[in-house]
């Protein structure tokens, strides 16, 4: 788990919905900013992986952003926002394990046949004869 947060921008701005005058006149929503390729934390490699795994959040410039408006105070929010993106960044470092390809068993294979055959027995026996 690698701290970034030295490489992090902060934006304010003030936040939408419903609020009143707090909403009206204080700057609550952080806007945080990270750019992913002139990163001096990570190497080409997680640079990227980064990239790949967060394409749809970076913008065309190679910026990673997130808006936090969670709360009602700058500080708590700016916090929040460094935390995910912090937690995005690192679980988009987590290589997946490849599937092992898995084959039911024969016993398996011959239980549900039979379970099929009971059940089209049983509505075949529902139908009407003449």
């Amino acid at each position: 788990m690698i701290d970034f947060s030295s490489e992090l921008t902060y934006k304010t701005s003030r936040s939408s919905g419903a609020g009143g005058q707090n909403v009206n006149k204080v700057e609550t929503s952080v806007t945080v900013m990270w750019n992913v390729m002139e990163s001096i934390y990570f190497s080409e490699g997680h640079k990227g992986l980064i990239v790949s795994k967060l394409a749809n959040r970076i913008n065309s410039e190679g910026i990673l952003q997130l808006t936090v408006s969670e709360f009602r105070t700058q500080l708590r929010n700016k916090k929040l926002a460094t935390e995910k993106m912090v937690d995005l960044v690192n679980s988009a470092l987590v290589v997946q394990k490849p599937r092992k390809a898995t084959r039911p068993s024969k016993s398996k294979i011959q239980k549900r046949l039979d379970n099929k055959k009971k059940l089209s027995e049983k509505k075949e026996n529902r139908r009407f004869r003449m």
